[in-house]
């Protein structure tokens, strides 16, 4: 049998966390070792914040569904279901569901997310 040129993804990595938010990283590190793109399946629940970081890669995210808030350097944006966004690497930013919905959205980053190029800051 010849080696197949596609991967199917059935069973994603799922992130552990603390703060009531599912990732389910289906490509990248965790996953299938791959540092070049990570492509992650998130629920960010009602009320959500990280801390602001500086990642050292692009991040781009499409909102499924609910709402998502970015405050990009000094800038706020909230994006809605149907709306993706762009955000450059070495860019200050913080990610938060302060609604009263859960927000459903696809991430993908470039090159892979890893907590040793995210540069997260203390709270």
């Amino acid at each position: 049998m010849a080696n197949k040129k596609y991967t199917i993804q059935s069973s994603p990595f799922v992130v552990p966390t603390t703060d009531g938010k599912v990732i389910k990283e289906h490509f990248g590190v965790a996953t299938d070792g791959n540092k070049n793109i990570s492509i992650a399946h998130m629920k960010a629940p009602e009320g959500w914040s990280e801390p602001f970081q500086t990642p050292e890669f692009d991040e781009y995210t499409f909102i499924i569904s609910g709402r998502k808030q970015f405050i990009i350097e000094d800038e706020t944006v909230v994006l809605e279901a149907g709306q993706s966004i762009k955000i450059e690497r070495n860019t200050r930013v913080q990610y938060s569901n302060p609604f009263t919905e859960v927000c459903e959205y696809i991430a993908i980053c470039t090159p892979a997310f890893s907590m040793d190029l995210v540069h997260r800051e203390d709270n």
